[in-house]
């Protein structure tokens, strides 16, 4: 049988039966905009985190305090001491910057309103670690360091949240935990999200941080150091170099484990990669559940077609159709169901992810959604596949009647 006469009939053989077929689609449109729509807000959740990650520089070391291993019997803390000796080591040529940081939850406020945030108590190298520019005034200097100065700097959100505004401000003064800080600058906007937002942040000296606000075990801990490489190829090899200069420092014995971790971007990137690629499987599994759901319905839709049609199917053998056409004649139907439920859904799923992109934008999430042409192949052979799959044992049911006994069928 011709392949354009196979279409031509399944599409009157569906025709007949308008709201049957269009249930059935309907089942197979919700799948595949399942499929499409969780795959791109999957797929376009693990941009956005590993778009901020990439935003802050693959040039940047983390140095934590502690180790998971079991076996440090006498762990030391980061301090400003070491901070120092790695920023004075002239061992190390791949070290560009170095920022011990101390950050606290505290209350910042002016006049009426009050804000509780995560405060950063740094040096003047923070900003070149993290690339923090300028939109007026200037960030931390090393004399402000040295004299604990109580002087503030604003990311734009935070300055826009405590004042209304973030230009004009310099000069302004904030309280922080009770004490007044003049306000000397306000960094550019970056944006970002929770995740990692620049824009929110709070800067003071780190020794006005560790005189003024609440103290851990040690006046001198830091709850971590950054540090900067001249080029990211460099990384490694500055790591080699910070672990021998810090286990020097803490006079930790050969063979032992040292009481520091160090991470660099790439660790990070990869975590994320390997969460969001599991987030992503897991939302595309649910749509496909959505889409087998559907593929069901063609069977059963299907199965009663069969029957409906025993008849006609009788009558097709007995003026000589053969088994292979009366099998392509129904699988024809079955994908042609799926595939005009695909189209749909495809289209469907796109709408919902341009809707569910404006919703997380205007509600201050940046989430980059976009229908990638791998999730629209996948979508499109999966209900293909349905149809196929789900269509064949009816075809096969219904090529397999013999003809006398179709035509008695009542």
């Amino acid at each position: 049988m011709n392949f354009f006469l196979n279409i031509k009939e399944a599409l009157q053989s569906l025709n007949a039966n308008k709201m049957r077929s269009l249930l059935t689609i309907l089942g197979i449109v919700i799948g595949v905009a399942s499929v499409i729509a969780l795959l791109s807000i999957g797929e376009g959740a693990g941009n956005t985190i590993t778009g901020e990650i990439e935003s802050i520089g693959t040039n940047v070391i983390y140095i934590l305090n502690g180790n998971d291993d079991e076996e440090i019997s006498n762990p030391k803390d980061l301090t400003l001491q070491d901070a120092e000796t790695l920023a004075s080591s002239t061992r190390s040529n791949e070290i560009a910057y170095v920022a011990p940081v101390v950050s606290r939850g505290i209350d910042i406020s002016h006049q009426d309103n009050s804000v509780e945030t995560s405060v950063l108590g740094s040096t003047a190298d923070y900003q070149f670690v993290q690339n923090l520019t300028m939109a007026e005034g200037s960030f931390i200097t090393n004399g402000q360091v040295e004299g604990r100065s109580a002087v503030v700097v604003l990311g734009p959100d935070m300055a826009q949240n405590l004042l209304g505004r973030s230009t004009g401000i310099v000069g302004n003064t904030v309280r922080i935990g009770g004490y007044p800080y003049r306000i000397i600058g306000v960094t550019e906007a970056k944006g970002g999200s929770a995740f990692n937002n620049p824009d929110a942040n709070v800067y003071i000296p780190i020794s006005t941080a560790q005189a003024r606000l609440p103290r851990g075990s040690s006046p001198n801990r830091v709850q971590y150091i950054l540090v900067s490489v001249e080029d990211a190829e460099d990384a490694d090899a500055a790591i080699i170099e910070i672990t021998d200069i810090l286990r020097r420092a803490h006079r930790i014995p050969p063979r032992s484990p040292d009481d520091f971790t160090i991470l660099n971007q790439q660790d990070f990137l990869a975590v994320a990669e390997s969460i969001t690629s599991v987030l992503t499987i897991f939302l595309g599994g649910i749509g496909a559940i959505s889409l087998l759901v559907g593929g069901i319905g063609i069977m059963n839709i299907m199965l009663v077609s069969v029957t409906e049609r025993t008849r006609e199917i009788g009558l097709r053998k007995a003026l000589g159709a053969r088994k292979k056409d009366i099998l392509l004649q129904f699988l024809t139907e079955s994908v042609l169901l799926s595939m005009i439920g695909g189209i749909i859904g495809i289209t469907l799923g796109w709408v919902i992810s341009i809707v569910v992109s404006q919703i997380a934008i205007r509600s201050g999430t940046m989430l980059d959604i976009s229908v990638t042409l791998n999730s629209v192949l996948l979508a499109t052979l999966f209900s293909a596949g349905v149809g196929i799959f789900f269509g064949y044992y009816p075809a096969n049911r219904a090529a397999s009647l013999e003809p006398v006994e179709a035509l008695r069928y009542e």
